[in-house]
């Protein structure tokens, strides 16, 4: 199974493509980021994401697909931003797949380290080493991408408690 996760974000928008064989092993496919022009109109911006989410959807034809919710506590105005990239996501993803699950932070820290308050750092060495990559990946979006995908591949037996309606 091809498994796309992402990371949501309007000027950086992670992405990492996973395959999960019957065994449960998971193996990185590719990573990287979608980033927009931070000078350019913001419906500008939520376009070139929806055009990335595409992108990635033809080259790789993921059956599945994991969204970070999102989560903000100090900057309403980025997290209402995020929250529109979010929505473009979730309809490209919808579009192409109709599939798509969320999963909070804690969760995918809890499905990769077993402990839901892990830093970034121990996030990123649990996804090189799921992944048996010989480094963290970059950006950090991307990693992050990658640890939702992963917490997809490893409780997706559970996929109706974590699946959009």
């Amino acid at each position: 199974m091809i498994i796309l996760g992402l990371d949501p974000g309007y000027g950086t928008m992670g992405y990492g493509v996973i395959e999960k064989d019957a065994r449960g092993n998971c193996t990185a496919v590719d990573y990287g980021v979608v980033k927009t022009p931070s000078g350019e109109n913001f419906a500008v911006r939520l376009c070139i994401l929806e055009e990335g989410v595409n992108a990635i959807f033809d080259k790789f034809h993921p059956e599945e697909a994991a969204m970070e919710e999102l989560f903000f506590s100090k900057n309403i105005t980025t997290g209402i931003a995020v929250a529109h990239a979010r929505g473009v996501m979730l309809l490209a993803c919808n579009k192409r797949c109709g599939r798509i699950f969320e999963y909070t932070p804690n969760q995918i820290k809890q499905a990769l380290t077993g402990y839901g308050g892990a830093d970034k750092g121990q996030m990123q060495r649990c996804v090189a080493s799921h992944l048996r990559l010989p480094a963290v990946p970059r950006p950090d979006d991307a990693a992050d991408a990658l640890g939702v995908a992963l917490c997809h591949a490893f409780t997706s037996r559970f996929a109706n408690l974590f699946s959009v309606r």
